[in-house]
């Protein structure tokens, strides 16, 4: 399948949203924790095939602000499970090129999961062959009202001016400021809907729903939804004709 992708029409950002661990392990007889921790395997998986094919920018969306209203043993486990994970991966993701960004509501996260996150990233820091964001504590909501509080606070302190503001303004108060915007979208599990999961950066992106669940993704279920979108026309407003 790989041989079948067109290296010229690569997405340069793809964001992921890693549904269906619970209700993978659930048909295991299995706790919840049991298909987070194989969805670790999925996310090395998918890291390895984005660097491979040359896409620059992997957005993963590993825990929303909703999913602080969890049952606190899941909530506990998945920081516990975080942390293990990012300190015993984040050399090897150096030495591969890949550098780690983490964006969302930091500030709620446990003290020794930030410093992890921290020290992962000033490991990385030079590296430029794939960019991995972690959108952690993260929902749109939450960004976007973020951004207006300091749009607001600029203009009240006569930094800024309402008329300067314009989508580009806008935009450098996000936390995605230092990337483009995803131009394809990925939701395992069979969900049709993106959960509060970049609204502003996804106006053009391309979606892609699958009935896989996330501990089960690998390579090839990329590779079919990088395929996918090559076979789509984007369009943005125009019509076909003015496209060739």
């Amino acid at each position: 399948m790989l041989d079948l992708i067109d290296k010229h029409k690569i997405p340069s950002h793809v964001a992921i949203i890693m549904d269906g661990n619970g209700r993978w392990a659930k048909e295991r007889d299995k706790d919840r924790l049991f298909g987070h921790q194989h969805g670790v395997i999925s996310v090395k998986e998918v890291v390895e095939g984005c660097a491979e094919i040359g896409i620059k920018y992997l957005t993963l969306y590993a825990f929303s602000t909703e999913n602080w209203n969890r049952p606190e043993n899941e909530v506990k486990g998945l920081m516990e499970l975080l942390v293990a994970t990012i300190r015993k991966e984040a050399e090897s993701l150096n030495k591969n090129g890949v550098r780690l960004w983490v964006i969302g509501d930091l500030d709620c996260l446990p003290e020794n999961c930030k410093a992890e996150l921290l020290e992962a990233t000033e490991l990385t820091k030079d590296n430029t062959k794939l960019n991995v964001i972690l959108a952690l504590s993260y929902s749109s909501k939450w960004e976007i009202t973020n951004a207006v509080k300091q749009i607001a606070e600029k203009i009240k302190n006569n930094e800024l001016q309402v008329d300067d503001i314009n989508e580009e303004v806008f935009a450098s108060f996000l936390t995605t400021k230092n990337f483009p915007d995803p131009e394809l979208m990925i939701r395992t599990s069979g969900e049709h809907r993106i959960s509060n999961f970049l609204l502003y950066q996804m106006a053009y992106s391309e979606l892609y729903f699958t009935h896989t669940h996330w501990p089960d993704f690998r390579k090839k279920n990329l590779y079919e939804a990088i395929l996918n979108f090559q076979n789509r026309e984007r369009r943005f407003g125009k019509i076909s004709e003015q496209l060739y």
